[in-house]
């Protein structure tokens, strides 16, 4: 007979595939089956942070979560409004500085020049060209990457700290 074991729920929203996507690769990597934390991981379909913080509250009215967190990036819709939405209800943001890609590249010490189609150009080789597979981020975003980066990244040192590292 198995023995239950309670476990803690996170849910995690992504602003978009390719968040959804390295959510998950980071989610093989931190928190696997029986660690004692269930893992969710949602995607709002983009549409800037106000729509993802909207999105995010839908998604907590249907279910309960001990936590939740949403990686947003701030070059669209972010600011002290939307901000203090998500801390009225308890939504922990991980900010994208100004965007997701940007973040990708500075974990890989380049320089994140350029309009967000110029990151994504920037990006593509380091993620086999499709950063909407979780398996793209394993060759460059492994754990030594990610806790290398987590000094000078927020958002990624909070998402490490919510999977318990």
């Amino acid at each position: 007979m198995a023995i239950w074991k309670a476990q803690k729920t996170l849910l995690i929203v992504g602003e978009g595939r390719h968040e959804e996507a390295f959510l998950n690769h980071v989610k093989l990597r931190y928190a696997p089956r029986g660690c004692g934390l269930a893992v969710t991981i949602k995607n709002a379909r983009g549409n800037g942070a106000k729509h993802v913080i909207d999105w995010t509250i839908r998604q907590i009215a249907n279910a309960d979560y001990d936590t939740v967190a949403a990686m947003l990036d701030t070059d669209q819709d972010w600011n002290a409004t939307v901000e203090k939405q998500a801390k009225a209800k308890k939504i922990q943001v991980l900010a994208s500085e100004p965007c997701f890609d940007a973040v990708m590249l500075r974990l890989l010490g380049k320089n994140p020049v350029g309009d967000g189609k110029a990151l994504k150009k920037l990006l593509a080789p380091f993620v086999n060209g499709d950063p909407t597979l979780a398996q793209s981020y394993a060759a460059h975003f492994g754990p030594e990457c990610l806790e290398a980066g987590r000094a000078q990244e927020p958002a990624i040192d909070a998402l490490l700290k919510l999977l318990g590292h």
